[in-house]
């Protein structure tokens, strides 16, 4: 399988933002309890570990192991076959394509996962309730009106026990100022699991043979 186009949406932001609206209740919706809930259970995570499944607008689908320890590292670990590596080492995320040897880096600040990543950003001054229609279900848009070029994600947060806040994080929708989506699905959490800080390390392709 070739590298997966819809990576480029999770951390890219657009030298052109869009033009996106600011949610007018978003202020209002804030204070909602179930947007507190969510942050709250988001918060709560300290460790992570959960199969993915990412897709594009196109319907292109890959895997693979992602693993967050909070603040701010993320490892996406594709799966085998796929010669892209994306991690975040709390400042900035890195995408690293092993075929064509490039190295690319955003601040996480700048990405629509700084709502995941990013300990400085106020997830509920920026957040909108969406309706699910269903109780066991919350869903979370977040956007910055004052950045659109930042973009926006949508977390989907289902009802169980075992998650931090009773909140689990099952899914999200990032959306970059250029309008690409991807779709993260995410299964087999395991919370709390020991993550060294060597898992967001990563092996620079410009000066080593292919590979990882």
């Amino acid at each position: 399988m070739g590298r997966p186009l819809a990576a480029f949406s999770l951390v890219l932001s657009a030298a052109t933002p869009a033009l996106l609206a600011a949610p007018t209740a978003a202020q209002a919706q804030a204070t909602s309890p179930d947007v507190t809930r969510a942050v709250t259970a988001l918060r709560g995570i300290s460790t992570l570990r959960a199969n993915f499944v990412q897709t594009d607008r196109s319907g292109q689908s890959t895997s693979g192991v992602l693993t967050l320890k909070r603040p701010g590292k993320i490892r996406f670990q594709y799966q085998k076959g796929v010669p892209l590596l994306i991690v975040g080492d709390g400042k900035a995320l890195t995408m690293i394509d092993y075929e064509v040897r490039q190295v690319q880096r955003w601040p996480i600040s700048n990405s629509p996962l700084g709502a995941l990543l990013d300990p400085n950003k106020d997830v509920a001054r920026f957040a909108k309730l969406l309706p699910t229609g269903d109780p066991g279900v919350i869903s979370l848009q977040v956007r910055d009106p004052k950045h659109p070029e930042y973009g926006t994600i949508t977390m989907i947060f289902v009802r169980s026990a075992a998650a931090p806040g009773g909140l689990q994080l099952d899914s999200w929708v990032a959306l970059d100022s250029q309008n690409k989506r991807t779709t993260i699905r995410l299964t087999g959490h395991q919370y709390g699991v020991a993550v060294d800080d060597k898992t967001f390390k990563w092996t620079d392709p410009r000066r080593t043979a292919p590979g990882r």
